[in-house]
């Protein structure tokens, strides 16, 4: 008869957790340095600091473990999280781009463009196209009613 150590199985469980979230870091981490390449080729300021890898991987990151956090809490005390974060996610990441729009409208960054703040708003969409279908491997919302 086969037995479930169940000591080990929080811990795999935070393992496995651990590595989607790691993998999706590194996913949009990288997707990021793609959209940051291109709006460079599309005309943006190589020396506008925030496509550069030292500013935006950290903000990648921040991103995905604020995005987690919020996602887990909506999971946890929500009665219907699938309906909340279908309409919570899009308004965030609507809203994650007003500092970007901002940015465009006072250019308080040397070497602020269209371009360059457009790739910016891309890499919010990456974050989120990234980073939900890891949350939902990780901490899946089902209805529960």
């Amino acid at each position: 008869m086969a037995s479930i150590d169940l000591q080990q199985q929080p811990v795999a469980l935070g393992r496995r957790r651990l590595l989607v979230l790691l993998g999706a870091a590194v996913i949009a981490a990288a997707l990021n340095y793609l959209v940051s390449r291109g709006a460079v080729a599309l005309g943006a300021d190589p020396g506008f600091r925030p496509l550069t890898a030292p500013v935006f991987i950290p903000f990648t990151l921040i991103g995905i473990v604020v995005g987690y956090t919020g996602w887990t809490t909506v999971a946890r005390r929500s009665a219907d999280p699938r309906s909340v974060l279908r309409r919570l996610v899009p308004a965030v990441l609507v809203l994650s781009m007003i500092p970007d729009l901002l940015l465009l409208a006072t250019k308080v960054i040397p070497d602020t463009s269209t371009t360059a703040v457009l790739g910016l708003m891309l890499m919010h969409v990456v974050v989120a196209a990234v980073a939900v279908p890891a949350y939902q491997l990780t901490k899946p919302v089902v209805k529960t009613s």
